[in-house]
């Protein structure tokens, strides 16, 4: 901690990579690995177009339940501690761009300015008809999902008519997230993404395991490039071996030392 905090003191641009495992810390299920099932389905089930054209009333109960779920919950240490460090650092002339593959806003919820959710949001929809992007909070956001989304296996399907579903200009709306099966829109990863990342001098993969791409590929082309990373996670990971640091542990513990204001604090 003590090597890692000299690089962070002198860091004049930083990237902060974050994943499920920051918001798993809030009681944001993270469907991935044994038990993250949605009834008899995984996530991968369920977020593709596919999915949402054979069954649309089901992915929006998915949804629903996932919105519903979110709205209870509050940003923990880890996403305080880098939006106070961001926030500090930035009075400070030095900058910190936050990268999440979460959708639940929790960054945003805990005052992060610099943020990228390329994964999108549950609280942003997309028509499907006239391609509208807006922001919606409406709790259900349509009266057929009121009481529907229960993650029981047992749970009967609602089967709510597409017409009751919710809707824009006629077409109906989905949720303006990235399907699992497919890429990112390219104007995300090269006008983004991949310049904040390439430009950093510090480098942290905080609650990811590295398997979910692109956003996997980030950490390890800067450490390819001899950019110093820090990994924080509850386990190690696929490309631990590739990084100068790996604190284990919650980040919630972890992250709030790692980033906390150092004596030493300059503008390399």
């Amino acid at each position: 901690m003590a090597d890692f905090r000299t690089f962070f003191a002198k860091a004049k641009h930083i990237v902060i990579i974050s994943g499920a495992g920051v918001s798993a810390e809030s009681g944001v299920p993270t469907f991935r690995g044994a038990g993250g099932y949605w009834r008899k389905w995984q996530a991968q089930d369920l977020a593709t177009p596919q999915a949402f054209a054979h069954n649309p009333s089901r992915v929006w109960e998915f949804y629903h339940y996932r919105r519903e779920v979110v709205r209870t919950k509050e940003p923990n240490p880890g996403h305080l501690a880098i939006a106070e460090c961001e926030a500090r650092l930035g009075r400070q002339g030095r900058r910190v761009m936050v990268i999440t593959q979460n959708i639940d806003e929790l960054h945003r919820k805990a005052g992060t300015k610099n943020l990228l959710e390329i994964h999108g949001s549950l609280f942003k929809t997309r028509c499907t008809s006239c391609g509208v992007v807006a922001e919606n909070y409406k709790s259900p956001i349509c009266p057929a999902l009121s009481g529907t989304g229960a993650p029981e296996p047992e749970t009967q399907e609602a089967r709510i008519p597409v017409e009751k579903l919710p809707r824009c200009c006629g077409g109906i709306i989905l949720s303006h997230l990235a399907w699992l099966s497919l890429p990112l829109q390219p104007q995300i990863y090269l006008n983004l993404c991949k310049p904040r990342v390439h430009c950093s001098v510090l480098a942290l993969q905080v609650g990811t395991s590295s398997v979910v791409y692109p956003a996997a590929m980030f950490a390890p082309q800067v450490s390819a490039r001899g950019v110093p990373v820090a990994e924080f996670n509850m386990e190690t990971t696929p490309a631990t071996n590739r990084f100068r640091f790996h604190f284990q542990g919650p980040c919630g513990s972890t992250l709030p030392e790692a980033l906390a204001r150092h004596e030493n604090e300059t503008v390399s």
